[in-house]
């Protein structure tokens, strides 16, 4: 892959607001694009409506701007949804996807619970119900929640490959939602090639999470770890920086580099393998 054909992407949730772990993998994200002169997309993924929180966006996308974050193209998720509708509408035709009236607590009550972090498996219950022709599947996924919307992993897939990302930098806690991407950005291809020549599903690097000393990723109970916090208390973008490329190998702890100052630094070889616990 040449250099300028490298596209990456940062893509913040506004149900709620932007913390050290989200920083640490959007910070590896970036670098990992620029370091190589490649192109970066903001995408705000704002369709888990009920857990939107008012002006979250827009905090988020000023905390990235302090750190010193750019991108080069800019997209809202909710305002993409006829071509959500347009995907859906080809998955039916191709007699991938199939409507269901069972409630989420119907999938649960199919299955053991699952591990933090894994995809609920549905056991096709309505498979068939609506229509004969389903091809034979190793197990399902819900796409919508109704005709008109997309779910995430529906909605991800469609604008990595109409964005012309190459490369989907995140944390391991979604290392189990990627092979349904997978297998939708494929069923797909074709339909994004006539809006995108260019198009092609992305590959996937998936990093560590930050958690607390309990072993779990960052929530209210470890602290308050919200950029706007850090902002508010005066402390410099390049501290707050510092301390997530040090738990990366990119500089000592004692250290406080901008964002630019750690292209040259930049390697993904020596982010270890294991969580970064931040100790309070």
């Amino acid at each position: 892959m040449t250099a300028s054909a490298y596209v990456g992407r940062l893509a913040p949730s506004p149900t709620g607001a932007l913390h050290l772990g989200n920083v640490r993998t959007f910070m590896i994200a970036w670098l990992r694009a620029r370091s190589v002169g490649g192109r970066v997309v903001l995408r705000t993924e704002d369709l888990d409506h009920p857990k939107d929180k008012p002006g979250a966006a827009a905090q988020a996308i000023a905390d990235l701007e302090w750190l010193g974050f750019d991108w080069d193209e800019e997209y809202v998720q909710s305002e993409r949804k006829p071509l959500y509708r347009e995907a859906l509408g080809e998955l039916r035709r191709l007699g991938l996807a199939y409507p269901c009236v069972c409630s989420r607590r119907d999938v649960e009550a199919a299955q053991s619970a699952p591990h933090a972090g894994e995809q609920l498996f549905y056991p096709g219950t309505c498979r068939g119900r609506f229509t004969e022709d389903v091809a034979a599947t190793l197990g399902d996924f819900p796409l919508a929640r109704d005709e008109g919307g997309a779910g995430y992993t529906l909605a991800v897939v469609v604008d990595d490959l109409l964005m012309g990302v190459t490369e989907v930098v995140r944390g391991d806690d979604l290392l189990a939602a990627t092979p349904a991407q997978i297998l939708i950005a494929e069923a797909l291809l074709p339909w994004a090639r006539k809006l995108l020549p260019s198009a092609r599903p992305p590959a996937y690097c998936h990093v560590p999470l930050v958690v607390g000393p309990d072993g779990r990723r960052l929530a209210k109970r470890h602290g308050d770890t919200r950029i706007a916090s850090y902002r508010e208390a005066g402390v410099r973008p390049e501290d707050v920086l510092g301390m997530l490329a040090a738990s990366c190998g990119w500089c000592s702890p004692s250290e406080s580099p901008s964002l630019g100052a750690l292209l040259p630094r930049f390697s993904l070889e020596s982010i270890p393998k294991e969580p970064f616990v931040v100790r309070f």
